[in-house]
């Protein structure tokens, strides 16, 4: 089992930053591929970026350049920096976990989600 509790929406400015934490327990953290994931009312939840227990990522084509995920496995914890934000991100986020490799597909773990409000 894993849980994750994400950490740190808000509300900013558009052009402005912000950094999404994911602390995950359980022992199967570090090879465990995660990601993040947004949806917004009437839309369907979509990925916008993954990473994997070796650190390779992707991303969708929408953050490219302006947000970079990452992990720490010595804390458990999986981290998105969004940079040059726009109010087509607000969403709401949430982290995901799969320790079969398909976060990006059917992730197996969910967080509850943490919201982001870019305001123009």
């Amino acid at each position: 089992q894993v849980q994750l509790v994400e950490s740190g929406g808000g509300l900013v400015q558009a052009g402005g930053s912000l950094r999404l934490s994911c602390a995950a327990s359980g022992r199967t953290f570090s090879t465990s591929t995660m990601g993040w994931f947004r949806r917004v009312p009437g839309k369907e939840r979509e990925l916008v970026a993954a990473i994997g227990w070796s650190g390779g990522v992707d991303y969708a084509d929408s953050v490219k350049g302006r947000f970079t995920i990452s992990r720490d496995n010595a804390k458990n914890t999986c981290y998105l920096q969004m940079n040059s934000l726009k109010p087509e991100d607000t969403a709401v986020y949430y982290c995901a976990a799969d320790d079969r490799g398909l976060v990006r597909t059917t992730p197996r773990y969910w967080g509850q989600g943490t919201q982001v409000t870019v305001s123009s």
